[in-house]
């Protein structure tokens, strides 16, 4: 079967020459948009647990938590090299001390080939940088910053406190540390369009990051996204918009540059709308078989 994109999976195979899973690391974080820095309640679709469903306890130490994962996942998946991946909340918002000793457990521990930081674009200044550098012990690192929307009025109505400004300017300075950066972005944001999905598409093209993610909105019990849902102040577009919406941002993204998800996985009982009902893979698959009809591949586009 022809290859209609390339996959994250694809990518780290080829640059290691076997298959590499991520390992989740829960970090006792919270959020400058959460704690009064700069705003209370973080995003609107962001919930108590932040977007960790599957991961440990954060009382247990990074290196406890990556050899629980492993010794999980590797002998299932009979891999041997790993990501270790901070992934919930803002994991690049420590002091420089205590960032440094987070990263050196994860270098440190064996098989663990790159470190991965899900973070913000307002909270990866030099002195954390320099820190995360030192400790790796020469492994790659990977700097993921949630984008979600590249129009400013989406980002002001789902209280990001950041702009598109500020991730182009930490994208560069990452990238200035020969480390990899990866972006998410929301593609079925109410207030957004399909012009937005391939605007998001042209500017990561722009920046040559290196990998991406592409979620479906899932809005959780319990925040400020679900009330507005719950009384009809919003309206989430039709999966077959959705399925649209992937394929052009597909189109118009760079070759090259991997993607990690086209839709979000979420457990059902934590919310009270996700993937219009279907499964993540079910949506993979609506949207691949798109791109068929359309005889259309990654990136068919991306020089407009």
């Amino acid at each position: 079967m022809e290859e209609l994109y390339l996959t994250y999976a694809r990518q780290m195979r080829e640059k290691y020459g076997e298959k590499v899973y991520k390992l989740p690391v829960n970090l006792p974080a919270t959020c400058p948009n959460r704690d009064g820095t700069k705003g209370r309640g973080g995003c609107i679709f962001c919930g108590a647990k932040g977007t960790g469903f599957e991961n440990l306890s954060n009382t247990l130490s990074v290196g406890q938590q990556l050899e629980i994962n492993k010794n999980y996942i590797g002998p299932k998946y009979k891999a041997k090299l790993f990501v270790a991946y901070f992934q919930n909340f803002t994991n690049t918002y420590f002091p420089a001390d205590i960032m440094y000793d987070y990263a050196k457990q994860a270098a440190e521990t064996d098989g663990v080939v790159e470190l991965c930081f899900a973070t913000r674009p307002d909270c990866v200044e030099k002195e954390i940088l320099d820190a995360i550098r030192s400790a790796a012990m020469g492994k790659q690192v990977c700097i993921e910053f949630g984008l979600q929307s590249v129009n400013e009025d989406t980002l002001l109505k789902i209280n990001r406190g950041h702009t598109v400004a500020e991730y182009t300017e930490a994208v560069k300075r990452v990238q200035s540390y020969g480390f990899t950066v990866g972006t998410h972005l929301i593609l079925n944001l109410p207030w957004d369009g399909r012009q937005d999905c391939i605007d998001g598409a042209k500017l990561v093209s722009e920046l040559d990051i290196d990998t991406v993610k592409t979620h479906t909105l899932y809005i959780e019990k319990g925040t400020e996204l679900c009330r507005m849902y719950e009384s009809g102040e919003i309206e989430i577009c039709s999966m077959e918009e959705y399925v649209q919406r992937a394929a052009d941002f597909l189109e118009y993204l760079k070759p090259g540059i991997s993607v990690q998800r086209l839709a979000s996985r979420v457990p059902n009982g934590d919310t009270v709308f996700c993937n219009w009902g279907r499964g993540w893979w079910k949506l993979r698959d609506m949207i691949e078989e798109e791109m068929r009809l359309r005889g259309s591949v990654q990136g068919i586009k991306w020089r407009e």
